[in-house]
């Protein structure tokens, strides 16, 4: 194994420090680019999926304002790790109170995970937005805009991330493996792709995972590294429930999550994936759809895995009676 691969994050590494190194996102990057060169931003809001490029973006802004100096007129804080009201208060009003250095008349202060905020730090938040907007300017970043109160959305300007397409995260995985002298297949890419679902921050880790092994990607490879089940044993479990056998289907299942040490959560995301992929009428796939969701939600609240899952496979085999998909498994 060799040392090169491991000697930097490559998520940083290879993180764009210009606008024009950025990928997807076209339109936000115009606009907030527009915005940064008058050298005067309103408060902004990025909300959107993880590895979407937010605080990529805020970075940059800052870098564009700042220039050399952007580490003394910036703040991060991650608001999940940081949620109450005080560390709003202070941390937030010591820094905002000292004028910004430079030619740029405030500072900016960037809160990552946004909505993790309590109602309340939110609320102190937009107060003390308020009153430091002579020398703070603040970018908030969120996963989901509907977690942020109204009053600080209508301070700020909002900007969506879209999950990337496959051509934008193909661009950042081609100059890595050129400038990393990996060999990536398209079959490896997509597997690589299939795993990150858009999320670009995971598919750089899990390529340099993958790269501390070979400097050959294969699918092979990426699968190995990838704690997730795959669509073709889903479906076997699948299979053997709607054609009746709750034995081997509970028993491919059991086999799938010790040897590939996947959770009870990964397997529910598998399974509402390949419900839809099933030759079942379409009714039958919205009813089990559902039960997937309520098995899911009773994970969250802490209920046991196994159970949850055999509750699962149990539903499937009563539609696959109800429904008269008996013998499925030998014409699948």
């Amino acid at each position: 194994m060799s040392e090169h691969y491991n000697s930097e994050v490559w998520t940083e590494k290879y993180r764009p420090r210009k606008f024009e190194e950025m990928v997807g996102q076209v339109e936000i990057i115009k606009r907030v680019r527009a915005l940064t060169n008058s050298m005067n931003i309103p408060h902004l809001l990025f909300a959107g999926p993880a590895g979407t490029g937010k605080s990529t973006l805020a970075l940059i802004v800052v870098k564009s304002l700042f220039g050399e100096s952007w580490r003394e007129n910036y703040l991060e804080l991650n608001a999940s790790d940081e949620r109450g009201i005080d560390v709003v208060r202070q941390k937030v009003k010591d820094f905002a109170r000292t004028k910004a250095l430079g030619d740029v008349p405030f500072k900016v202060i960037f809160l990552d995970e946004a909505d993790a905020l309590t109602r309340e730090a939110q609320q102190a938040l937009r107060r003390t937005m308020e009153n430091f907007t002579s020398t703070c300017r603040f970018i908030l970043s969120c996963n989901y805009s509907s977690k942020i109160l109204d009053p600080i959305q209508s301070r700020t300007v909002v900007f969506r991330f879209q999950l990337l397409e496959k051509k934008d995260i193909k661009k950042r995985i081609d100059l890595i493996a050129e400038s990393e002298g990996l060999s990536i297949n398209a079959d490896a890419f997509d597997a690589l792709y299939e795993a990150s679902e858009g999320d670009c921050r995971r598919v750089i880790n899990l390529l340099q995972a993958t790269a501390s092994i070979s400097p050959n990607i294969t699918p092979d490879l990426v699968n190995t590294i990838v704690s997730k089940a795959r669509p073709s044993d889903i479906k076997i479990v699948l299979d053997y429930a709607l054609s009746g056998d709750f034995v081997s289907s509970k028993e491919k299942l059991l086999d799938i999550m010790l040897k590939e040490s996947i959770s009870g959560q990964d397997v529910i995301k598998a399974i509402q994936k390949e419900v839809w992929n099933l030759p079942i009428d379409n009714a039958l796939k919205v009813r089990l759809t559902e039960k997937t969701g309520e098995i899911e939600f009773r994970l969250v609240e802490g209920a046991d895995e196994f159970i949850q899952l055999e509750s699962l496979i149990a539903a499937f085999v009563m539609a696959g009676i109800g429904n008269g998909v008996g013998g499925l498994k030998e014409s699948g």
